[in-house]
């Protein structure tokens, strides 16, 4: 059997179970069956599958159409141009929390925290493109930090990223001239309505509870005091919460507040600024 009689084989059985982009995730699977470049699929497919490889592709298979999702039948998802470990103890790495690096980048910064790290693909994204900065993540779940450190090994990045057990600020030390957070944020009664593949992720990760708004709130209150004066905190959001994040951060002084959208134009970001008038000076 070639590739290409394995992907048609395989496409109607992903169609038929409601995969939403059937050829896309077949090629994928194929790719990570056959142990070939996704990008170098293509220059294979008339060539025999050996056996082994069939019989991964099989199970890839058998595993995405029972909704697992691609990243954890291959181990990993690409974000920011980097490949991250992803395993059922992570969120898997979404292309709209881009928005939250690009935002993230687009000032210098020297100390980062990142509440929530999951993978670590924010801490580390942020870390490989400003390589004088340091930073800390920080997670409840040690396995889930595990995923982090072994991705912080896998970029060469060990040196300069940190990571704790924490809910949220407790166990963190010093001030940042940077805060990064993708919380848990979909609020208890829209949980129903996500994609089976997304309910095989943690649940801790995707929501809170509630209206989905606590991990912000812990968030506000606990960010101005571990801020260096101008520094900045940067979250993401559901497409609802922009207003509603932004007036939290606002009760508590942070300043120069923005909602950011993300390629769809739905709202995506909120960031904010604390003040430059505080007198303290960081600690380490």
């Amino acid at each position: 059997m070639t590739g290409n009689e394995a992907l048609r084989a395989a496409i109607p059985r992903l169609a038929a179970a409601g995969i939403p982009d059937a050829p896309r995730d077949a090629r994928a699977l194929l790719a990570h069956a056959a142990g070939i470049a996704p990008d170098r699929l293509t220059l294979h497919l008339a060539d025999p599958l050996s056996p082994e490889a069939a019989a991964a592709f099989e199970a890839a298979i058998t595993r995405r159409a029972a909704r697992d999702p691609v990243s954890h039948i291959t181990g990993a998802r690409l974000f920011w141009g980097r490949s991250f470990r992803v395993t059922p103890d992570t969120l898997d790495p979404r292309p709209e929390t881009e928005i939250l690096v690009s935002a993230a980048l687009s000032e210098p910064f020297f100390k980062l925290l990142d509440l929530g790290t999951g993978t670590g693909c924010i801490l580390l994204s942020c870390l490989a493109d400003r390589p004088l900065a340091r930073g800390i993540g920080t997670d409840i779940h040690p396995a889930t930090l595990a995923v982090a450190e072994a991705n912080a090994r896998d970029l060469g990045l060990a040196d300069r990223a940190e990571f704790l057990v924490s809910d949220w600020f407790a166990a963190v030390p010093g001030r940042f001239d940077l805060i990064l957070s993708n919380p848990p944020y979909i609020a208890e009664d829209e949980m129903p309505d996500l994609a089976p593949e997304v309910l095989r992720e943690p649940r801790r990760a995707l929501t809170p509870g509630g209206d989905g708004l606590n991990a912000y709130r812990a968030i506000a209150r606990g960010a101005p005091a571990r801020l260096m004066p101008g520094g900045r905190l940067i979250v993401e959001i559901g497409p609802t919460q922009g207003q509603a994040v932004a007036a939290l951060f606002a009760a508590q002084g942070l300043t120069e507040l923005a909602i950011l959208p993300d390629l769809d134009g739905r709202d995506r970001v909120v960031a904010a600024r604390k003040p430059m008038d505080d007198t303290g000076c960081g600690s380490a």
